[in-house]
């Protein structure tokens, strides 16, 4: 399992990751950073773990507002399926009934050219 070092506010902590994992979880922690920073650049020097607090719960907000767009989004997608759904039954009825029709309008057609063939009225 590979270790990696992570650097948030100056201070490095040492991680393990999965294989494959080491740059997302480094470009994980210089996000963090980068709030953090953002942070103490606001606040001043308000605390290590207050920071790291306040931080937390930007991204926490930022996943939350994510999920209930994806909810939205999965949602929407349902209700457009569900039209869909509907409109193809819809045009499928639509063809069975002109369908329909036109047999109807073929048999006509058949019986008049039976009639002009045998002079018959």
């Amino acid at each position: 399992m590979p270790q990696i070092a992570v650097t948030i506010d100056g201070k490095t902590y040492r991680m393990a990751c999965a294989d494959g994992e080491e740059e997302h979880l480094l470009g994980l922690g210089a996000g963090l950073d980068a709030r953090v920073s953002q942070l103490r650049g606001s606040f001043g020097e308000i605390g290590d773990l207050r920071l790291m607090v306040m931080a937390a719960l930007m991204v926490a907000d930022e996943l939350d507002e994510a999920r209930a767009r994806l909810a939205a989004a999965e949602d929407e997608i349902a209700e457009l399926s569900r039209r869909e759904a509907q409109a193809a039954t819809g045009v499928r009825a639509g063809d069975a009934r002109l369908t329909e029709h036109l047999l109807g309008v073929s048999e006509i057609v058949e019986r008049i050219a039976a009639k002009l063939e045998t002079g018959r009225p």
